[in-house]
């Protein structure tokens, strides 16, 4: 098909930056320079890649599939190139919303004492998951399992969930707080943490919920009594507020904590990793 990195590129940057003139701009290239590799990439291919109307441009479902190739590709090539010249990148951890909370930086100063040759990186990624797949992280912490088939994952611990509310707020004395606490109260729910959704209460009992972009909006969202939220354990360790408090929710299910990483590793070091974190299970 003679298919060329600059194809993958073109792609890659116009489903990340959603319009032919913005990947561009990325890509440092003219907008009708652009096009053209992609046409002709649908060309060499044979199939439609992108749709494009007069308002809207949007990825076709193999454009979709063939963008997060690119993009593994794309990084492969990219840090084969860099080991080459520097030696052996680190391995790159990624989290969504809060790592292992109180475990983290033991688990991490451990790993760091019985494997000096081997760094460590730590990145929150929006979707760890799909930086598994595009290949910008080796392993992840996800609190919910994999969808992907290309992906493994193992469970390493529950986590308890704890309700935020704000400090002045009437439930903030409390010991703990149970499910039936926080139904009459609007829940914010964020896009960044898939641990809870209105599902978690029983059917009938249920709040109004509200979707937030990410942990800092869905904190000032709480911290300012718009809403209260639920999370696991590892939030109130590593987003500790002045104006928010952690409380135990005492009849909600424990969230799994899981290792997930490709099946075909990416960093040599990841079977290893896999064992030095089997410790919490």
């Amino acid at each position: 098909m003679n298919v060329e990195l600059r194809h993958l590129r073109a792609l890659a940057a116009i489903g990340d930056e959603g319009t032919i003139t913005d990947a561009a701009i990325a890509l440092h290239v003219s907008q009708p320079a652009l096009s053209r590799t992609l046409e002709q990439l649908e060309h060499r291919l044979g199939t439609r890649l992108v749709e494009r109307t007069t308002r809207r441009l949007a990825l076709t479902e193999a454009g979709q599939r063939l963008r997060e190739h690119a993009h593994r590709i794309l990084n492969q090539l990219d840090d084969a190139l860099s080991e080459a010249t520097a030696g052996p990148r680190p391995l790159r951890i990624g989290f969504g919303w809060a790592a292992l909370g109180r475990h983290t930086v033991p688990l991490l100063r451990c790993w760091r004492d019985t494997h000096p040759d081997t760094p460590l990186q730590v990145r929150r990624c929006e979707d760890p998951e799909v930086a598994l797949r595009r290949g910008e992280v080796d392993v992840a912490f996800m609190r919910a399992a994999p969808v992907d088939p290309t992906l493994a994952d193992r469970a390493l611990y529950g986590e308890q969930r704890i309700a935020a509310v704000p400090e002045h707020h009437p439930l903030a004395g409390r010991d703990a707080v149970r499910l039936a606490d926080l139904a009459d109260q609007p829940v914010a729910l964020c896009a960044a943490a898939a641990t809870t959704s209105a599902d978690l209460w029983p059917e009938g009992a249920r709040p109004s919920t509200f979707e937030v972009p990410g942990v800092d909006e869905w904190l000032t969202t709480i911290a300012t009594g718009d809403a209260v939220g639920v999370t696991t354990e590892a939030t109130g360790h590593s987003h500790p507020h002045p104006d928010i408090r952690y409380l135990p929710l005492a009849d909600a299910e424990p969230v799994t904590v899981r290792l997930v990483w490709p099946r075909t590793p990416t960093h040599p070091a990841t079977h290893a990793f896999h064992a030095h974190v089997a410790v919490l299970g």
